[in-house]
């Protein structure tokens, strides 16, 4: 049995800013909107902005609060992916067991490698020097006898880190932690442990399986039984589909408007066809994700036999989803929508049950938007009005302040493990 190395980039978006501009090196800058941005979220902030508390999925307002002389960017999403393909190059240098689970973070097979690299504790710091070398960005490294251990590693020493698990250890590592170090234990499970007085890991090793399953559902019970025993988790049993696709997207104030609503979700099916087709994978489970005024939130999913066809396909399938879910007249802060499940792709690609003309128009729409992504070939519903104000779009309010540069919102589609939660 090898290792599994688990590589996460330091926060990336903010080390690319810094990267890409001396003036924000050694400063607090935090990506995702600036002072002014209605509802924006804390996307990535630098090491130096955690100082002072900021921390990611914040309010921008909040982080502003805590750290007023912050760098506040929206970000450039484009340069971000430009990096990433880097990084990913660098790391298939060592193992072409390699696989990418979000936009700065992967996990390598290693075994059998020793040869070329030396022992494990070598090969990172090989991987390290030339993911710097090659991006200028540092990397911290998790490894460990199975992927999940290997992904909790990696946080144990960050930034620019190294942790290993030696084999046999992985139970005692998953005993000395706190419950918020469990990956895939949300924050609705997180106020369970609370509730129960489970602090650490300890704590729930303490409780047989039966009884976990009794407080938390068969599927979650089991995967806590074997998550603080430091046991491989399903999600990564590389026999099943276990990555998604999904993007979400917070509307300035709470919408009401069916067809608002609508129109946004065609935008996020837009951007997730996209995803799809260079994934060169399928699916056919779609969710869906509102948030209301109040923030409680709902989520669905709908599986089908038959893979997401196109983009079409897709929008018909998560707006009836959302006319089935949504609570008429209610009003919408953040609209979301998925694909899980993804596999590898049986047969001709996605288009395969679209008949040909619409299957001929959609590949070369795509063809056409990857050649030229700053003249995007969009359907006319989610095509803007100019703007109405007098400084146009790309100009920020006059109440916007310490903002270094105003860019497009970061987007928030993600690549990821479709994690257990509850």
């Amino acid at each position: 049995m090898g290792y599994f190395l688990h590589a996460d980039l330091d926060a990336f978006y903010a080390a690319v800013e810094q990267l890409d501009n001396r003036r924000y090196r050694g400063k607090p800058v935090i990506v995702g909107g600036v002072p002014g941005d209605r509802r924006a979220v804390v996307s990535t902030a630098s090491y130096e902005a955690r100082k002072y508390g900021v921390r990611s999925a914040m309010p921008i307002a909040s982080a502003y609060g805590l750290c007023p002389d912050g760098i506040f960017l929206r970000g450039n999403m484009k340069r971000y992916k430009e990096k990433s393909r880097e990084v990913m190059d660098a790391f298939s240098q060592f193992t072409p067991n390699l696989t990418q689970i979000s936009i700065d973070e992967a996990f390598l097979d290693i075994e059998g490698t020793g040869r070329l690299f030396g022992p494990p504790s070598a090969l990172a710091g090989k991987l390290k020097d030339a993911v710097r070398e090659k991006t200028g960005l540092t990397v911290s490294v998790g490894m460990a006898s199975n992927k999940y251990v290997a992904k909790i590693a990696s946080g144990m020493s960050k930034p620019d880190g190294c942790f290993i698990v030696e084999k046999g250890a992985e139970e005692d590592f998953m005993m000395s932690l706190p419950v918020d170090k469990i990956w895939g234990a949300g924050g609705k499970t997180q106020a369970l442990f609370r509730k129960y007085g489970y602090r650490t890991c300890a704590d729930i090793h303490r409780i047989d399986e039966k009884s976990l399953c009794s407080l938390f559902g068969k599927a979650f019970g089991t995967f806590l039984y074997r998550a603080v025993r430091g046991e491989a988790a399903a999600e990564f049993d590389g026999t099943r589909g276990s990555r998604s696709i999904r993007a979400e997207h917070t509307f300035e104030f709470d919408v009401y408007d069916e067809s608002v609503i609508e129109t946004e979700l065609m935008n996020i099916c837009d951007r997730l066809t996209r995803r799809l087709l260079d994934s060169r994978r399928q699916s056919g489970t779609v969710t869906v994700k509102i948030r209301y005024t109040d923030f409680s939130t709902e989520s669905a999913r709908e599986t089908s036999g038959r893979p997401v066809s196109a983009m079409n396909d897709l929008f018909g399938r998560v707006s009836a989803l959302f006319r089935r879910k949504y609570k008429t007249g209610s009003g919408v802060r953040l609209i979301g929508a998925g694909l899980m499940n993804l596999c590898e792709s049986a047969g001709g690609g996605l288009f395969d049950f679209e008949d040909e003309r619409s299957k001929k128009l959609e590949r070369c729409i795509h063809e056409i938007n990857s050649k030229f992504p700053e003249a995007a070939l969009k359907k006319a519903r989610l095509v803007k009005p100019p703007a109405r104000s007098g400084y146009g779009e790309a100009a920020p309010p006059a109440d916007i302040k310490h903002a270094e540069a105003v860019r497009q919102p970061v987007a928030t589609d993600v690549l990821a493990p479709s994690a257990t939660n509850s």
